[in-house]
């Protein structure tokens, strides 16, 4: 939030200022002095005036709520209970909140937990145009964190298997073979994704039991590419 509190006069960041301190107790700008401040809400979507004593601020409607607000909050609508799990009927304003979020600070992965984790990725395939979106249970999931079906000219069921390790918690091939098992058992299967916060063991993509199915019938999303995946479905892609 800080870098978004801004001087009103020469624009300067204001790294060490509350956006709620009143007038009184502001520190003038270190670069002019003033003690006017602007500032970008984004939960807003109108301008509106702060007054406090003489001084009126100007904030712009792009306030981000800090993380650990928005953790608290609900990200997808469920609906009613499957013999494989949830299902996952909507997703919810705090949902893209999060998104941008990460977007502007990617380390905020890794202050996500586990369960939370699984309900984006949920969120993301409902988001995405899936028809069918299916959270599993904590346990009992049988390796499937995710089940999304999408109908059409022809029916694709994806399985994915959540990873939200910390960045130097590297996914090991074992892991990734051991959805290949859970592709084979579920014979509806048409795809499997192994997504993680962190990264996957180094040359895992050429392990002779794994390559094979990479990328049509496995794919391995890391921490890097998993925001911008997340954004790309944030800002309008669909399956």
């Amino acid at each position: 939030m800080a870098s978004e509190y801004q001087c009103g006069q020469c624009k300067t960041s204001i790294l060490d200022e509350s956006p709620d301190t009143v007038a009184e107790k502001r520190k003038p700008c270190p670069n002019c002095g003033s003690t006017t401040r602007n500032f970008n809400l984004t939960v807003a979507v109108a301008d509106f005036v702060l007054t406090t004593g003489a001084v009126t601020a100007k904030a712009f409607a792009t306030f981000t709520p800090p993380l650990s607000h928005m953790l608290l909050q609900a990200v997808i609508e469920r609906g009613t209970k499957t013999d494989q799990g949830e299902l996952v009927i909507a997703i919810l304003p705090a949902w893209k909140k999060i998104i941008a979020i990460l977007e502007n600070d990617p380390s905020a992965a890794f202050k996500i937990d586990p369960r939370k984790w699984e309900e984006i990725i949920a969120g993301a395939y409902e988001e995405a145009g899936f028809d069918e979106v299916i959270l599993t249970p904590r346990s009992g999931d049988y390796g499937r964190d995710i089940i999304a079906v999408k109908r059409g000219l022809w029916t694709v069921r994806v399985i994915d298997q959540v990873k939200a390790y910390a960045p130097n918690h590297l996914v090991p091939a074992n892991d990734v073979r051991a959805l290949l098992g859970v592709l084979q058992a579920d014979q509806n299967a048409t795809k499997g994704l192994v997504t993680t916060t962190s990264d996957f063991a180094p040359m895992i993509d050429r392990d002779p039991f794994i390559a094979p199915f990479i990328p049509h019938r496995l794919e391995l999303v890391n921490g890097k590419n998993l925001i911008p995946r997340l954004a790309a479905i944030a800002d309008g892609q669909r399956f």
